[in-house]
């Protein structure tokens, strides 16, 4: 009998429990005895290299990627599960990866936010989404008013960022804040209906 692979996405802004669920559901797993394989992008160095990190400070041991076709050397026929954090860092190739290891019959269960700082779709996360069996959107707590936050707001010398700043800045409560969309702000960010 074939396995049935699948694909689950925890997505949200940051600050919303993403890594620590991700973590969750390896502890489970590993508590069934599956075979797990964790994968983290490499320029996701804020706290350890070889660990995946929340932002609590609970962690797992995972493989630092480069690209996301070295996931290849480390998942095999024995491997039940294979987990990615932070996929949104990761190269246009982890969707059709995710895809493949899908097919193979194993459990992928993938994190990472859904949308950037300017509050647009993140890389590949669409994408995954599309392929997606289940997605679990978290929230965190907006720190302006206390309401759901959606949304990542990138903050510089204590300044919200400008829409032509860099999509990727590697950082975390120094850089930025978990706002809901009324408290979102961009500078110089283009709106088509206003």
């Amino acid at each position: 009998m074939n396995k049935v692979g699948s694909i689950e996405v925890i997505t949200g802004p940051m600050f919303a429990g993403k890594t620590e669920e991700l973590i969750r559901r390896v502890k489970r797993l590993e508590y069934a005895h599956k075979n797990v394989v964790l994968f983290k992008p490499q320029i996701d160095d804020r706290y350890e290299k070889s660990y995946i990190v929340s932002h609590n400070q609970k962690k797992a041991l995972c493989v630092s990627l480069k690209t996301s076709q070295e996931m290849l050397n480390y998942v095999n026929e024995e491997t039940d599960a294979v987990v990615i954090d932070e996929f949104q860092f990761l190269d246009e190739d982890a969707v059709d990866i995710a895809v493949y290891f899908k097919r193979k019959g194993k459990r992928v269960i993938v994190s990472g936010l859904d949308r950037d700082f300017r509050g647009e779709p993140f890389n590949n996360m669409p994408n995954i989404f599309a392929y997606a069996d289940t997605i679990l959107k978290l929230t965190a707590i907006c720190v302006c008013c206390g309401n759901d936050a959606t949304c990542t707001q990138r903050i510089i010398n204590g300044r919200p960022a400008n829409y032509n700043d860099p999509q990727i800045l590697v950082g975390a409560s120094e850089t930025y804040e978990a706002r809901c969309a009324a408290c979102h702000t961009v500078v110089g960010k283009k709106y088509k209906y206003e």
